[in-house]
């Protein structure tokens, strides 16, 4: 008896906020809780109400340049109102990454302008419309558009910075831009981060460059020859795993601290092939109080994200929850969004095991900024777990995005043999907060949840080539399109 005894003070001590890290989650992590959820987490109260309110766009939606939309890598809102009559409105900033893959001819990456798309909401009742209002291109310090195509091992150098580029055919000379996450300043500029080169991109509210991040040189994707190579084809020897890079980016409230995450562990801190062993991945805090563009973090973190089982069988943990979107609370506590990659999109009958939005405070946690875990290639764990010496981060659950009981009452559902177009996706990917304006209420607020539908559809169209990238319904997909969907979660906050 001794076992469970030790596994129920490792969740309860979790749920406190101790330092205790998370559990393998070996089965499926299923919350049917009805309402009101309550977590004490570093001595203060958090409540999550629920889910209130969905909203979808149609997955073969066409953006402003005539494309196929793509959806949300990332999202900010812009402007936000409670109206007279209790329903709400505002302009939500949606990111896509680096655009549909196998177009035509070309089998991997095209040479997609990285853009940002501008919508409508209202939100009234336990309904959200999303309506396309415009958007427009991110362009480099040269007025030339950036490129999703993948750079291989090319790179520019422009102002002392070292950027992916391809050398030659489409996209050649250009900026190779795997966008991410955005986070807006509030004088209308923002930030963009990166997955080729885990670097962080500076622009002016109309979307020109101004400035760039780059990397810590833990983090840059290096192979023993000390040879940089920002493709994303295949893994580096050291830094950022391919196609895990800076997946997650925030400012805090004072707008003093601009925040970035490695999705998952980077290359010399896993071991050997063991997805398990991803887990334990970097949290970056630039001071820009001073300067927008600071060449070193002042904070470098770390966190353990979940384990789990992918197909949720009770067998040993195999993969890593990887972290895909951060808010900041304060300029040391974050909200985190960490799942698995199952359900609709994936085109494996594997149901979702774990998707949740954590609490994150790096209050406490070892500091390696200015180290060799920092300036050099040394791990900061082994096995999954940091190294000796090394505290990381505090976390604890908030939200449990897989509660079929919730979202049965907006009509969605966790079915993956075969999943349908109300099927929780595979990849959520975007987070953003609103108040709820609320006097009776005033700690309250709307959690955003977005996901990435990858442009998943059999009526895309790029660059004005069209392009089937629908759903195969022999592979436990349904098939289809993959609509984009927003979930709106009610929190309560601890008062600052």
């Amino acid at each position: 008896m001794r076992r469970p005894i030790l596994q129920a003070l490792a969740i309860a001590a979790l749920a406190t906020g101790s330092q205790v890290q998370a559990q393998p989650h070996l089965v499926k992590h299923w919350s049917q809780a009805l309402g009101d959820e309550t977590v004490t987490f570093q001595g203060k109260i958090f409540v999550n109400h629920g889910l209130v309110a969905v909203g979808r766009l149609d997955g073969a939606a066409r953006d402003f340049k005539g494309d196929t939309l793509g959806s949300f890598s990332g999202m900010a809102l812009r402007s936000w109102r409670r109206l007279p009559d209790g329903s709400y409105e505002g302009e939500l900033l949606t990111l896509p990454d680096r655009g549909p893959n196998g177009v035509g001819s070309v089998a991997g990456t095209v040479d997609y302008a990285n853009r940002l798309h501008a919508h409508r909401l209202t939100l009234e009742g336990g309904r959200l419309t999303i309506a396309p209002t415009g958007g427009f291109l991110l362009k480099d310090e040269t007025g030339q558009p950036f490129t999703g195509k993948d750079p291989g091992a090319n790179v520019l150098s422009r102002r002392g910075m070292r950027y992916p580029s391809p050398a030659a055919g489409e996209g050649a000379g250009r900026i190779s831009l795997d966008s991410e996450a955005v986070a807006y300043l509030p004088d209308g500029a923002f930030y963009v981060s990166d997955e080729y080169a885990a670097g962080i991109y500076l622009f002016d509210a109309e979307g020109r460059q101004t400035g760039a991040i780059q990397a810590p040189p833990a983090l840059l994707p290096m192979h023993e020859e000390s040879q940089l190579d920002f493709t994303a084809e295949r893994a580096p020897d050291t830094g950022r795993r391919n196609n895990q890079g800076l997946e997650a980016l925030a400012v805090s409230p004072d707008g003093q601290r601009l925040l970035a995450m490695l999705q998952s562990a980077a290359v010399q801190d896993t071991t050997g092939k063991n997805a398990a062993t991803r887990n334990v991945t970097r949290i970056l805090v630039y001071d820009i109080s001073q300067t927008r563009t600071p060449k070193a973090p002042i904070g470098h973190y770390l966190l353990q994200l979940p384990t789990l089982r992918e197909a949720g069988d009770g067998g040993p943990a195999d993969v890593t929850a990887a972290q895909s979107e951060m808010l900041a609370l304060s300029d040391h506590q974050f909200l985190v969004l960490a799942r698995d990659a199952n359900g609709r999109g994936k085109g494996t009958t594997n149901g979702p095991v774990f998707k949740s939005v954590l609490l994150v405070d790096t209050e406490g946690a070892t500091n390696l900024a200015g180290t060799p875990y920092e300036l050099t290639a040394r791990p900061v764990a082994k096995d999954g777990a940091p190294v000796a010496g090394l505290k990381p981060a505090a976390q604890a659950e908030l939200v449990n995005l897989l509660n079929p009981v919730q979202l049965a009452k907006f009509g969605m559902n966790l079915s993956t043999a075969p999943s349908d177009r109300f099927s929780l996706s595979e990849k959520w990917e975007a987070m953003a907060l609103a108040p709820v304006m609320d006097a009776s209420a005033p700690d309250d607020v709307f959690l955003l949840v977005g996901n990435d539908n990858d442009f998943a559809t059999a009526s895309g169209q790029v660059n004005g080539q069209a392009f089937d990238a629908g759903l195969a319904s022999d592979k436990g997909t349904g098939g289809g399109d993959n609509d984009s969907v927003i979930l709106v979660y009610r929190l309560t906050l601890p008062p600052r």
